[in-house]
This record gives C-alpha cells, structure tokens and sequence, in this order.
C-alpha cells in the first residue's frame, strides 16, 4: 500500500511537472507572436524624386490605416490578427543614402518586409540589394518594365525576394494573356494618343532623355519606334537630346531641333531636368504642337514648381485615377478610387497624385501575401507573392510573371488649366480601357501665350 502511495506522488508531480513544462512553452510561444507587422518604406520624400515619395507613401499609409481599421491582418499561425505599422525612411533622392537605409530598416528596426514606392531605379537598386542580402520579401513599384529588367538580369545574386508592379515601354504581354491587348504599353497608349493629331503635324520629333537607366531604356526604344510609324526622328545618328542628369545649358539641343522645324517633342527625364530645358526652348521661341514626357510631368509638385504656363498641354501616361471602376478596382474595406482621391485632397489640400494609388496598391499586395501565407515567415510570404492573382485599387488583375513583374494598365493625361486654388490638374484625356474613363478632351496644339 505505501509502495502504491509512493508511486501516486511520483506520478502526480510528474504530471504536474508537464503541465508546467506545457504551460512554459504555451508563454514562451505567446511571447514570440510580434504585436505588429512592422513594414519598411525607404523614399524621396525630399529632392528631385520628392514627387514619387509624397504621393506613394500617402496611399502606402492609406491602404495601412484601412488594414488597421479591420483590426489587422490574420496571422493562421498565430491564430490572430496583428496590425501594420509602417517604418518610414526618407531617403532624400539620394541612392547612397538609400542603400543605408534600406539596410537599417532591416538590422535596426527589424521590419519583417519591405515596401519602397514607385521610383527612379538609381533609388531601387540599393531597396533591390538589400532586400536579397537579408532574404526579405519586397513589394514595389516599379520604373518601365524593360530598364527594370535589364538592371535585375545583371544582379548577382540574382533578385528573387523583389517583386515589382509596373508597366512595359514597347515589350508586347505573352499572347493569349490576359495582358495581351491595348493599354498595357506606352508604345500603344501614346501611338494611340498621337495618331488623332499627327496629320496636323510635320511629323518630325525631337527624341531626348536622361542618360541614366531609365532614360536610356526610353532612348533606346523610341526613335526606332517612331520611325517605324513614319515619323522624321531629328538627330538620332548622334545620340541628340540625351543628355547628363547634371546638363544645365540644353540652348544646342533646342537650335537643332528649332532648325530642323520639330513640331513634335517625346521623352523621358526627372522633372527638374525637364523644367530647366522647357524653360529654356520657351526662351528661345521653340514651340513644338505635341511635347509627350515620361517622369516629368507626371507630378504636380514638378510641373507647378517651372512656373508660369509651362504645364499647359503637357502630355504624359497616367497609371492611376479616381476614375478607375471600384467594382474592377477595389480597395480595402469601403475604400473605392474615387474615396481615395477624396482623403488625399482633403488632407493636402492638393490635385491628384497618381502615386497614392500605386503606394496603396503595393500594400495591398503584400497584405494579401501575408495573409494567404498564413505567416510572417520570409519564405512563405515569398512563395505566396509568387502564386498572386487579385483585384486591386490600381488593376483588374495583379499577377507576377516569372520575372516578377505585373504587368499594370496605362492610360494617358494631359496638363490642364484650371479655376481651382492649385490651377493645374492632370486628367485622363485617353484611356482604352473600359474601367477607365477619360474625363478631359485632349489639348492640341499646345496652348502657347
């Protein structure tokens, strides 16, 4: 009977003994779940690429507010929502600064992923870098899909944690895809653009760009392009209107352009750039009927800041409007395009930034990865990114390839005089989409005064 009692103790403590090893390990796993999922954002918030950063942070913010509004993100492996906290670095437009930021939000603030915004690719590149150093999964917007590419195909290690929506210069979708038809290249959007006007015009065009990655993607494919379609390209045999990002006297450029009678003007560069040589073709009674311009004049900041009437009749593409259809296009919870727009001027008392819908859309990228993962582990967030197909605020349908890129939807948008308090506004006057609708007739020629 004591022997009997003796073995009842020694069984009873060691089932206490697991219950408290149980219950160690329950605490110790509950304090391993993270309070909130921390996302790293390094951007031009200042600088010559301010413009990107301003608006694609505000929707980045957005879109986390939204997510934060349900309560979070459902974490499977933790059997609860967590909420997002973004971590904000302003990388002032500078790559060198860039590349030790992006490094401190992964060793300093231990985000779990990151999410830059759509900007330049000197600015990229180090984002790019970092997040394959640390294995973490990245979410961006990108710049034109071809010098996007040609930067990721030369990476060593190569770049597989980054995945990049962004649309093509003249690279046509896969046939069949669901990308295989207008308005998901320039080359189509603003051939389309330009066809309504050019038998008014000589068709002769000034080509010019930026001599860095971006610029030079454009370089190398339009003046071919334009020829192709008939068009007189104005100095191409000697690289004319490719210029140094550092260029502050553009007077041979314009004098070559002015004595071969160019009535057309179509290319790519920052909007400071652009500003000092618009400025100066002003001056020097240049005055083209069509100037087309990628990056410059995509942003109000840039455009507002040349002053006078420069803006006046500037073309560029446009890849997000409140004009997008909600029921193709949707956000997260009740937030539609158009209530996106309405936050955003209702905050900055300012026109339409088309970055906050882009910015909103990466985090809606990555919020979906997260939470069909199930986890915050890199590795499985990363094999979700890979296997996405969704609706979002700035597509019908976001889906990586096997360079993961998604390809997004181009419409087109001219600079527009108007009786507001911001006097410029940018608004689709071209789209070939049906879930995008113009809501301006397009300006030609340029108004000149």
């Amino acid at each position: 009977m004591e022997r009997g009692n003796r073995f009842m103790k020694k069984s009873m403590i060691s089932i206490i003994f697991l219950i408290f090893l149980f219950s160690l390990c329950a605490y110790a796993q509950e304090k391993e779940i993270p309070k909130e999922i921390r996302i790293g954002v390094c951007a031009p918030l200042t600088g010559m690429h301010a413009g990107f950063g301003e608006g694609n942070v505000y929707g980045e913010k957005a879109a986390a507010e939204d997510i934060n509004k349900q309560g979070g993100i459902y974490i499977k492996e933790y059997g609860k929502k967590l909420p997002v906290r973004l971590i904000i670095a302003n990388n002032e437009s500078d790559p060198a600064k860039a590349m030790s930021l992006e490094e401190n939000l992964v060793t300093r603030d231990k985000v779990h992923f990151l999410s830059p915004p759509n900007q330049p690719i000197p600015l990229q590149i180090p984002s790019a870098t970092i997040a394959e150093r640390y294995k973490i999964p990245r979410v961006s917007g990108g710049t034109p899909m071809e010098p996007w590419l040609a930067v990721r195909s030369g990476a060593s290690p190569p770049w597989e944690h980054s995945w990049t929506y962004t649309f093509a210069i003249a690279t046509p979708a896969p046939r069949g895809s669901y990308w295989d038809k207008p308005g998901y290249t320039i080359r189509d959007t603003w051939k389309s653009m330009i066809d309504q006007f050019v038998d008014k015009t000589n068709k002769r065009v000034g080509v010019f760009a930026s001599d860095e990655p971006d610029g030079r993607g454009w370089y190398s494919l339009f003046p071919k392009m334009l020829q192709e379609w008939g068009y007189t390209v104005i100095g191409i045999e000697k690289n004319l209107g490719l210029f140094p990002v550092e260029t502050t006297d553009f007077s041979s450029i314009i004098n070559d352009w002015k004595n071969n009678k160019v009535e057309i003007l179509w290319g790519n560069c920052p909007g400071p750039l652009f500003g000092v040589m618009w400025k100066q073709a002003r001056a020097m009674g240049f005055k083209p009927k069509i100037v087309y311009v990628g990056r410059a004049a995509l942003y109000y900041e840039d455009v507002s800041s040349w002053g006078g009437d420069l803006p006046w009749g500037l073309g560029t593409e446009i890849w997000w409007s409140p004009s997008f259809d909600p029921k193709e296009c949707p956000g997260i919870g009740k937030t539609t395009p158009q209530s996106l727009f309405e936050r955003w001027v209702k905050d900055t008392k300012r026109p339409l930034n088309p970055g906050i819908g882009w910015g909103y859309n990466g985090i809606q990228i990555l919020a979906n990865a997260i939470e069909r993962a199930g986890s915050l582990n890199a590795d499985k967030v990363n094999k979700a990114l890979k296997e996405t197909d969704i609706k979002t605020i700035a597509s019908p349908r976001v889906m990586f390839d096997e360079n993961h890129s998604a390809r997004m939807p181009l419409v087109f948008g001219q600079w527009h005089k108007t009786n507001k308090p911001w006097v410029w506004e940018c608004p689709v006057v071209f789209s070939k989409h049906s879930f995008i609708k113009a809501t301006a007739k397009p300006i030609f020629p340029i108004p000149y005064q």
